[in-house]
């Protein structure tokens, strides 16, 4: 079977996923903050080279393209597929949704298929795996919602715009999500406390806060720019709510961020049953867990009363990568994908 990687080319990471003989067996992320410039791409890249370096067959998919660094979406897919071709070689194929793979001509000709469908190879793929099921991938910046049936994806659109509608795309992430995004208001010390409608601290904070956020997930810089430690968490948090860190005890800030937690999760739930309301799928059908907050798909799964499943086991990955092809879901579904292309 074909040696294959797959790169998820995001605006603030890029993961990397290799398979091989039909199983995940590595799984890197490297930050990439491409709103900073092209050279982070290069960068990431240069990083990547020795594990990407010897592999049969190279699948690309990205959502780069939406970049602050680009004028348009058109302009961001032929920037990044002109900077992938030189750097990896002519070879690589580029998903492209639904149509599948294709070449850099065929990629930068179809901007709106090639860019921002990596939600579409993990469903995709979730459902060669369960005939029936729902795709949760509560990633650092946002989550997917993707249902799929009779093993095929079934997406009630694949554009953002149209996502944002359906509620397929809900724009909150596990931890580079601002507070001020998820809610207006919190309870602290017995009363609802307005907050600051400023980037003071973000959803990795509260998850920090709450010891729910393992090291190593958060690859970017703090609101303020100093330390992702529990009590600069703490301090930045404590300004959402116009107080210091010592304007309340360390239980007090741990409430009101769990309050501020399930607001972001609600959010997430309210789009879930909405999608559910109109489909037709068994009670058995499971929700499929991905992304950095994996563990919130599962908690979503048990209130609509579903069972889970997670994707790194559906995606046959060895056991010391299991947990990094869960939280890296497109990546690995397009090196699997790049596979079964390459041997077709």
């Amino acid at each position: 079977m074909a040696s294959s990687v797959g790169l998820d080319v995001g605006g603030a990471h890029l993961k990397i996923a290799v398979v091989s003989d039909g199983r995940v067996n590595r799984v890197d992320q490297f930050v990439c903050p491409l709103w900073q410039g092209l050279d982070k791409l290069h960068d990431a890249l240069d990083l990547a080279k020795p594990v990407i370096d010897g592999s049969d067959v190279i699948g690309i998919t990205m959502t780069g393209e939406l970049s602050d660094l680009f004028t348009d979406r058109a302009t961001g897919v032929t920037t990044l597929v002109n900077t992938l071709t030189d750097k990896l070689g002519p070879n690589v194929l580029f998903w492209r949704g639904a149509t599948g793979f294709g070449s850099a001509e065929t990629a930068k000709a179809d901007p709106d298929n090639t860019g921002s469908t990596n939600f579409l190879a993990s469903a995709t793929f979730a459902a060669q795996q369960v005939s029936d099921g729902i795709l949760i991938d509560f990633g650092s910046t946002t989550t997917d919602i993707i249902p799929f049936h009779n093993n095929v994806a079934i997406p009630a659109g694949t554009t953002d715009a149209e996502r944002l509608v359906s509620g397929e795309l809900v724009y909150t992430g596990m931890t580079r999500t601002p507070v001020m995004a998820v809610t207006s208001v919190a309870p602290f010390q017995g009363r609802w406390q307005t907050l600051a409608r400023e980037v003071l601290a973000t959803m990795g904070d509260v998850r920090r806060i709450l010891g729910e956020l393992p090291k190593g997930l958060d690859l970017h810089q703090t609101a303020d720019g100093r330390s992702q430690s529990v009590e600069d968490s703490v301090a930045r948090f404590a300004r959402m709510f116009g107080c210091d860190k010592q304007d309340g005890t360390r239980d007090d800030w741990r409430h009101a961020a769990a309050f501020v937690r399930e607001a972001q999760v609600r959010s997430i739930q309210d789009d879930l049953m909405r999608i559910i309301s109109g489909l037709e799928l068994p009670l058995s059908a499971p929700i499929i867990s991905a992304g950095i907050g994996s563990d919130t798909a599962r908690v979503l799964a048990h209130r609509v009363g579903r069972p889970a499943k997670d994707f790194g086991t559906l995606a046959h990955a060895d056991k010391k990568v299991l947990r990094s092809a869960t939280r890296s879901a497109p990546a690995v579904a397009i090196a699997h994908l790049a596979a079964q292309n390459f041997e077709a």
